[in-house]
């Protein structure tokens, strides 16, 4: 049963962070999400320093400090007018600095620990559980995963237009009245939360994996944005899978071997996409004869 919460834990994680990373890589911010998986260290120290422990006060604490990284890399790249990149590394490797600081400078006062920070393990998912009235309901990263990736999906089924026209065209997309900016910080704040509530169970090295590889795996597949976003959680559920049968074989960390198959993954569509791939070997294999990356298709 544990191997089921394992493998399940990581596929809503997968799920939620490729569909999410579809629009990092279309908007050319895929690493986003590594920026706010290492911002947010000043965050939960502070909410262990002033609430002690417990998992809430670490999610608030997170949550801020991912949206204020969003907001910097933001005022940075438009006020200083850095690159996005630049904007990403200068916000990130600050912000992580000031909590390594913190840590190293009160950690006998602080009960943190920072490899389950930096890290995390998922393979002890199965150990943490939640409970009603007595009753076993499953672990909380399985419940605390499925409400998210439920909150993006959501997002992405009201929201759909108008997340499409700021990622491929944000001016027209203005002079037909969407707000560019408030559909902006929604996603960071989505990419926010899906990082800050998912790191601490697979670890901030595969949350960026699954930011990253799906999404950029499905690009390689399709030129239709709907179907890349159903293949980004396709590839994100076989990469969970696969990732966790690779670990037992080597007998080797779960969240290592996760990251690995996402390497995997891409390296095929790279060699055998119908599209872009190195050995095309059929076209129309998933290609669809309209361009969805095609603006004008959307209207």
């Amino acid at each position: 049963m544990n191997e089921f919460w394992i493998i399940l834990t990581g596929s809503l994680i997968a799920v939620s962070c490729g569909l999410l990373g579809c629009y990092l890589i279309l908007r050319q911010m895929a690493m986003m999400g590594d920026a706010i998986s290492h911002a947010v260290l000043p965050g939960i120290f502070f909410a262990f320093l002033i609430a002690g422990h417990g998992s809430i006060p670490s999610l608030i604490g997170a949550s801020v400090l991912g949206i204020i990284a969003a907001l910097l890399i933001e005022t940075f790249s438009r006020k200083a007018k850095l690159q996005s990149d630049a904007a990403i590394g200068l916000t990130f490797t600050l912000l992580f600095a000031i909590g390594v600081i913190l840590i190293s400078a009160y950690a006998q006062q602080v009960d943190l620990d920072q490899e389950c920070v930096l890290y995390g393990e998922i393979a002890f998912v199965p150990f943490d559980t939640f409970t009603f009235n007595g009753i076993n309901l499953g672990p909380q990263a399985v419940w605390i995963g499925g409400v998210v990736l439920a909150l993006i999906l959501t997002m992405i089924a009201v929201g759909y237009k108008g997340l499409f026209l700021t990622t491929f065209d944000p001016a027209y997309a203005a002079a037909l009245g969407f707000s560019t900016a408030f559909w902006h910080y929604l996603l960071m704040a989505a990419v926010s939360l899906t990082t800050v509530v998912s790191f601490e169970s697979v670890g901030a090295i595969l949350v960026v994996a699954f930011l990253i590889g799906p999404a950029a795996t499905a690009y390689l597949l399709t030129n239709n944005f709907k179907i890349m976003l159903l293949l980004s959680a396709v590839i994100g559920v076989l990469t969970a899978i696969s990732g966790y049968y690779l670990a037992v074989w080597v007998n080797g960390s779960i969240a290592g071997a996760m990251a690995t198959m996402v390497g995997v993954w891409f390296l095929l569509a790279f060699l055998f996409s119908p599209i872009q791939g190195v050995f095309r070997f059929n076209k129309k294999l998933i290609y669809s004869t309209e361009n969805e990356f095609d603006i004008s298709i959307e209207n």
